[in-house]
């Protein structure tokens, strides 16, 4: 299955809902950040297959609130139109998917050579675990306004930050 495809299916349809003047509950916001984020992680740790059924119920929750309120909010041919764009994304395989973010892509303050991501400061993560996980993996972070970490640096500590979170969170669920 397609998931970076359905993923971005699923957040095209959220920018249809919002041009057309919809809102979108901020659970489903979440629910599609937290399929991107596990996504991130099974591409750093693909071994990490146990990620693969929590991305496809994140996805699943997104794709049945979205098709409902767009059925009844704006037809069954726009509901039906959109399903079909689902069923296409996940006829894709994710070797053919693009990198959901873009290296190139510009973010204040990261020079142009590092790879980023930002990080939620949640209970589980707060911000002074992110910090040392970060410094332990030779990356560099940015506090920023709305709640996140910038975390950057080359890609291979990235992706070993990313496997150390996941661990982190895994342990803690074990408990």
């Amino acid at each position: 299955m397609g998931h970076n495809q359905v993923w971005k299916t699923l957040d095209s349809l959220i920018a249809e809902f919002r041009k057309r003047g919809r809102p979108v509950p901020p659970n489903i916001i979440e629910d599609l950040r937290s399929a991107r984020t596990m996504m991130q992680v099974l591409k750093a740790d693909p071994k990490r297959a146990e990620n693969i059924p929590t991305i496809e119920m994140y996805l699943g929750n997104v794709e049945s609130y979205l098709i409902f309120e767009a059925h009844k909010k704006f037809g069954a041919q726009f509901a039906e139109e959109w399903m079909q764009k689902l069923q296409d994304a996940r006829k894709t395989s994710d070797a053919e998917d693009e990198p959901l973010e873009s290296s190139s892509k510009f973010v204040a303050g990261v020079p142009r050579d590092q790879k980023w991501l930002r990080f939620q400061v949640t209970d589980e993560m707060p911000e002074s675990a992110i910090k040392k996980l970060a410094a332990e993996c030779g990356l560099s972070t940015k506090i920023q306004p709305d709640g996140y970490v910038l975390v950057f640096g080359n890609d291979s500590s990235i992706k070993s930050f990313i496997q150390k979170t996941s661990e982190k969170l895994q342990r803690r669920k074990v408990s």
